[in-house]
């Protein structure tokens, strides 16, 4: 069974009662997953913000991500 976070009522919802797809992100394996959804996406963008100020910096380099 697939895990979704409802970023409108900040619930972890599951197949059988998903709201509509511009309301969740997802899918997450697990519950907890789901319910980390949005520290994660936090940490993502961070990462992702200083990979682009490394680049305007530095110039590309790949990290092999």
């Amino acid at each position: 069974m697939a895990y979704w976070f409802n970023i409108e009522t900040r619930q972890v919802e599951d197949d059988d009662n998903r709201s509509p797809g511009e309301n969740v992100m997802g899918p997450y394996e697990t519950r907890e997953e789901a319910a980390s959804a949005l520290e994660t996406a936090r940490q993502k963008t961070e990462a992702w913000d200083e990979e682009d100020r490394r680049y305007e910096n530095e110039g590309f380099e790949d990290s092999g991500a």
